[in-house]
């Protein structure tokens, strides 16, 4: 009686995973098997991580992972891409540069840390196995990503804080390279003291002196 209650207990469980099998398609299919592989990466991590490994975790069949992937590196690439699609970082509107610059990059530190520590234990197998430099991973991780710092500039711009003319992009950029930076660093998000240095100490005061030397007039 036992055995024929766990026979029947294995059937029921054996078709309940044939029918999750069956049911996903297309989109949600491929979620879920990015996801897999995403838990994998942050689980074992890329050296242990195999195709089949990220088949058991998505409940599915090896064979439909190589049907949209060649191999383990164009899906974990797939599955850090899928990742940052997925998980955005909060644009805010605070009203003001300073404001919104503050924010932004709490939520970027708050928000990628976890990001970065994966992404950091990947890289160097990533590119040993890929052959890519890591210009091109980090360019087939981005894909088309709208930058961060798009809607709060042009904002600002509208308000009249900034010209996006004079001021030079690589200032537009530096406070987002010395939050990688540190993120990088330490494998940590940052303490809303860095985070208030970057923008008070750096970032508005070359704002303001590009603002301010675009206003001086030219001498003969």
């Amino acid at each position: 009686m036992q055995a024929s209650l766990k026979m029947m207990t294995r059937l029921s469980f054996m078709s309940d995973q044939d029918q999750v099998r069956h049911r996903r398609r297309g989109e949600e299919l491929e979620r879920a098997v990015l996801t897999a592989a995403w838990e994998e990466l942050a689980d074992v991590g890329f050296a242990s991580l195999t195709m089949e490994s990220v088949a058991a975790r998505a409940r599915t069949g090896v064979a439909v992972l190589y049907r949209r992937w060649s191999n383990k590196d164009e899906l974990v690439l797939a599955a850090l891409q899928h990742y940052g699609l997925t998980h955005r970082i909060e644009i805010p509107d605070t009203g003001t540069l300073r404001g919104d610059m503050l924010a932004l990059l709490g939520n970027v530190s708050d928000g990628r840390s976890s990001f970065t520590t994966i992404m950091t234990a990947t890289f160097a197998g990533l590119l040993a196995n890929s052959g890519l430099t890591p210009a091109q991973v980090r360019e087939r991780i981005m894909d088309d990503r709208p930058l961060w710092s798009v809607e709060i500039y042009g904002r600002a711009a509208e308000r009249g804080e900034i010209d996006l003319d004079r001021v030079p992009p690589a200032v537009l950029e530096m406070p987002f390279q010395l939050i990688r930076h540190d993120l990088l660093m330490t494998l940590r998000p940052l303490t809303p003291e860095r985070i208030k240095s970057v923008v008070d100490d750096l970032f508005m005061p070359l704002v303001a002196a590009h603002m301010a030397a675009a206003d001086q007039p030219v001498r003969s």
